[in-house]
């Protein structure tokens, strides 16, 4: 790529960041792989260096052209660092995450999750018609992270597929926020920002009325792209006359139901007045009013204030009908059923246990997403048949707990939970019985409950000593 010619050479070190190799550049800058050297970690490294007003000098410096551009630069600059700083408080699976933002080389750099996987336009190639419940197993938590974007009074503004990426375990996450913009009020002067197909007519021009209904436009390209395996026709050549043909007469009736194919339509609407205007609107629609609940780790950072809230979404395993499901049975169930549908199974089996009462139905529901009629039964047969594996509510906190013991001591658990209450106070408690859940040994357990300190020195500072002890031990 020609940008890439100004890119940092690898080896190069930016703080304890090492460049590896460039991943992509854009017109606001580049993209690095990168590695921590501290944590031993792969991580995304973007420098802001707008090629059109800025160039690298001899000493790896970003400078303007002239002091014409300088101005613009500067403007961008402070954008670019704002931005960071609002995306990096964004906690959400389903988002790619800002971990650090730093300047350095009189420019800006934004240390971001490094998403290994595939881009959505490759991962779903061979897998085409995707079935309607394995599409919305990953339209539903990417909506979810759309809303937290929303909430947050942002708008992404470039959703399209190249933006969207297949993590190896069947997740999506949203990536790229590089034309993300904070709205004021909905008639805020913005950037023209236009991917052909995707952006709707109000992103051609400054002046246009954006708000949330703007990247619900792009989100049902994405949509109509997936469903039909064409790109929608541009936003600008359907005003006077709609030359695109509705997804409801293009998609085909066995395999996607009327009224989410009217609901992507909706979400098309050149006008934006006559789109839905939430995310919680188009989700109604999309899913018929039911609600498909995110995992329990795609919940925003934890304060003292909504902890007894959101501590029932983290805490809980069953979903709609109050039954749980045997984590055992389930990861069978996936690796089976990854050998039909590929990398979604996961998700699909998850989504289906929270909206199942009985292993019956779990297992018709489930095997839906199976083409072969002789291989959907014999799946049947194989799960359905064996003992019931499903255990009331009453049940899961005694067996959780049990679990987190075999894992941790007592001790240990004490321990960590007062280095972290010196950070963040008593809400401690509640993060790392969270977090002892998951975590495979100690070190993982500090680096976990780590995300939860705000200030990022002070976070840096403990994974160092947490790490040192764990090493110890």
């Amino acid at each position: 790529m020609a940008e890439a010619a100004n890119a940092l050479p690898a080896g190069y070190a930016l703080h304890e960041y090492r460049i590896e190799s460039v991943l992509g550049a854009g017109g606001f800058g580049l993209t690095y792989l990168a590695t921590d050297a501290n944590l031993n970690l792969k991580v995304a490294l973007k420098e802001y260096l707008p090629g059109d007003f800025a160039s690298r000098g001899e000493d790896s410096t970003v400078q303007p052209r002239s002091d014409d551009t300088t101005e613009s630069f500067q403007w961008g600059l402070r954008r670019f660092m704002d931005e960071a700083k609002t995306l990096a408080s964004f906690r959400h699976l389903n988002i790619v995450r800002v971990m650090r933002f730093f300047e350095a080389n009189r420019t800006g750099y934004m240390v971001m999750e490094f998403v290994e996987g595939k881009p959505l336009s490759d991962w779903i190639a061979a897998r085409r018609p995707l079935p309607q419940a394995a599409l919305i197993a990953i339209v539903a938590p990417l909506l979810d992270g759309l809303e937290v974007i929303h909430k947050a009074g942002y708008l992404h503004r470039d959703i399209k597929p190249a933006n969207i990426f297949m993590r190896d375990d069947g997740s999506p996450v949203l990536i790229d926020f590089g034309s993300a913009r904070h709205l004021v009020g909905g008639n805020q002067e913005l950037t023209a920002v236009v991917s052909p197909g995707y952006a709707p007519l109000e992103q051609y021009h400054a002046h246009g009325r954006q708000g949330p209904w703007s990247d619900l436009y792009a989100f049902g390209g994405v949509l109509y792209w997936m469903v039909t395996g064409n790109k929608p026709v541009e936003a600008a050549a359907r005003v006077r006359h709609d030359i695109m043909p509705p997804v409801r007469q293009v998609a085909d009736p066995k395999v996607y139901g009327a009224a989410f194919l009217a609901a992507i339509d909706w979400a098309l609407k050149p006008n934006e007045d006559e789109r839905p205007q939430s995310v919680t609107e188009l989700r109604r629609a999309l899913m018929g009013g039911e609600r498909i609940l995110p995992a329990a780790d795609s919940t925003v950072r934890l304060d003292a204030s909504s902890a007894p809230t959101q501590l029932a979404t983290l805490e809980s395993t069953t979903g709609l009908t109050g039954v749980s499901f045997d984590r055992e049975l389930l990861k069978r169930m996936e690796a089976d059923l990854v050998k039909h549908i590929g990398p979604i199974a996961p998700t699909v089996v998850k989504t289906a246990a929270k909206k199942s009462a009985t292993l019956q139905s779990l297992c018709e529901m489930v095997a839906r997403e199976i083409s072969g009629e002789k291989e959907r039964v014999a799946f049947i047969r194989k799960f359905a048949s064996g003992e019931s594996t499903s255990k009331p509510v009453s049940q899961l906190a005694t067996t959780r707990d049990l679990t987190i013991s075999q894992k941790f001591s007592a001790e240990t658990l004490q321990k960590t939970e007062t280095q972290l209450a010196e950070h963040i106070g008593a809400i401690a408690k509640v993060v790392v019985k969270r977090a002892a859940g998951k975590a495979r040994d100690e070190s993982e357990l500090y680096l976990l409950i780590a995300d939860e300190i705000k200030d990022l020195d002070e976070r840096k500072a403990f994974v160092r000593k947490a790490v040192s002890v764990s090493r110890r031990t």
